[in-house]
């Protein structure tokens, strides 16, 4: 089999490396998994970079989320022809996984492109959504980053439940794009964002998601009504989130952050199987799309990390470790 490794931290064009090694026997309860579609997300080449939250020890295997057929079971629970969701983190970006059967999430067949990127993104704009404030129908929110992966997923689930979104983005050149997927209210950042969002909606959010954080985070703050929740889920740009004291005193704000693998170690399995359920009858009825720009092979690993980290992309970035 083959798997993209890497034994240092560093640009992932130069550190990641595909090896050959033997397949492993399966043990009990354990499920052999070929990989057919893995996203090239940001977080898997910062954290290639060694500048993720968390470091993994070296060498690692690269890679946290996509799909696969099973191929081979030693237990009871799966068959084998499922198509699955594979366990996030596990390393990805191989030719075959071997997972314990109770950590696969059983798929329906669809279109593999879109499904291979369920884990991370979706679910995370979802439990955005839905973990800190009970949005209704007609209410609004607002996020930075917006012409990110998470932010096209947002757009498309507030537009399914009725929700309004003032859609942040730091460029000119993205707002035609963001208006492309639907995007009804899209602003450029800067220090009158809460002056814009006001003439062009007239109304306070009741919750604000930013992954930008920095000087964006504290006029994020400005735009939200009293009592209302910021959420934090990244730090683009690279600076410590300056949240105003008037906002944090006067506002009542609360701030929250977010990482989906504190959510998975917190969620029960039916609450894990819940989220997936919701988010791939969304694909199913045509709610929920993200665009693609190419697929590589992982033989062009060193391309595609390439091409990813370049930015300036028209859709995300998959690799087909078993072929195109």
């Amino acid at each position: 089999m083959k798997k993209v490794m890497y034994e240092e931290f560093g640009n992932p064009v130069d550190v990641l490396k595909v090896v050959e090694v033997d397949a492993a026997a399966l043990a009990d309860g354990q499920a052999r998994v070929d990989v057919l579609r893995a996203p090239i997300n940001p977080s898997d080449l910062i954290q290639v970079s060694g500048n993720y939250g968390v470091r993994p020890p070296l060498p690692a295997t690269a890679g946290n989320e996509g799909i696969g057929r099973v191929t081979e079971v030693n237990g009871s629970g799966m068959a084998v022809g499922q198509l699955v969701l594979l366990p996030a983190g596990v390393g990805t970006w191989v030719t075959e996984v071997i997972a314990d059967i109770r950590h696969l999430i059983p798929m329906p067949e669809g279109d593999v492109d879109q499904l291979c990127m369920m884990m991370v993104n979706p679910a995370t704009a979802q439990l955005l959504m839905t973990e800190f404030v009970d949005l209704k129908e007609g209410d609004w929110m607002i996020q930075s980053a917006a012409n990110s992966a998470v932010g096209t997923y947002i757009v498309q689930l507030a537009k399914a439940r009725g929700i309004n979104v003032v859609n942040v983005v730091r460029r000119d050149t993205a707002v035609a794009d963001m208006k492309a997927i639907g995007a009804d209210v899209v602003i450029v950042d800067s220090p009158d964002l809460a002056k814009d969002v006001h003439k062009a909606t007239g109304a306070k959010m009741k919750l604000a998601v930013d992954a930008v954080a920095g000087d964006t985070a504290g006029r994020l703050a400005d735009t939200l009504e009293r009592g209302a929740t910021l959420v934090n889920y990244g730090g683009m740009s690279n600076q410590p989130s300056a949240l105003g004291a008037a906002a944090l005193i006067f506002n009542d704000i609360v701030v929250r952050g977010f990482w989906l693998v504190l959510w998975f170690e917190k969620a029960s399995k039916e609450e894990r199987m819940g989220v997936y359920a919701s988010l791939t009858a969304s694909v199913a009825k045509g709610e929920l799309h993200a665009p693609i720009d190419k697929v590589f092979t992982l033989d062009q690993i060193g391309e595609a990390a390439k091409y990813s980290w370049a930015g300036e992309r028209k859709g995300k970035v998959l690799l087909a470790p078993n072929g195109i």
